[in-house]
């Protein structure tokens, strides 16, 4: 992990869900899902939107319910750049949600260190709908799964029932 990467992981760790993690011998998995998410592809400055679905598996440490909610809104709503590049380009502006995903799995393991994480984001994209092909009802879906989230089918497979489920 780049050193700007880690920094930014810090400080969300630190200003914004330290107030909220709590020693609890909880073992189980716990999902945080449909959490709206706005923010601004940064290759056509325009929004995209949609929800996000987050879980993990606790290993002594909980993270408030809020908090999780929380940082889903830091890293989509903040200006950001790519972490790690040595050049800053139009990504100050937004994001990507490939990496917009991957980010709040990972802050979610520098916050709580769980046996693992998956993060599953649903967004509409405007720069798919008003411009270039317009094509309306369009979704983007992204996930990443870290730890046993992403090495157990089982572990993995009931995250995505769970998250998928009314």
């Amino acid at each position: 992990m780049s050193e700007p990467h880690f920094l930014m992981l810090g400080a969300v760790h630190l200003g914004v869900v330290s107030s909220a993690i709590f020693d609890e011998d909880h073992d189980e998995m716990v999902i945080v899902k449909d959490i709206d998410l706005f923010s601004l592809c940064e290759h056509h400055l325009v929004p995209f939107f949609g929800s996000v679905s987050v879980g993990y598996l606790p290993r002594g440490k909980v993270l408030g319910l809020s908090k999780v909610a929380r940082i889903v809104e830091i890293f989509s709503r903040r200006l950001q750049g790519k972490c790690g590049c040595e050049q800053v380009s139009v990504s100050m502006w937004g994001s990507v949600q490939e990496r917009l995903t991957r980010q709040i799995a990972e802050a979610i393991v520098h916050a709580v260190n769980p046996s693992g994480v998956g993060v599953v984001v649903k967004a509409s994209h405007m720069c798919m709908s008003m411009r270039g092909v317009n094509k309306l009802r369009s979704k983007t879906t992204t996930s990443t799964m870290l730890g046993v989230f992403r090495d157990d089918p089982k572990t993995r497979e009931e995250f995505l029932t769970l998250a998928n489920t009314n």
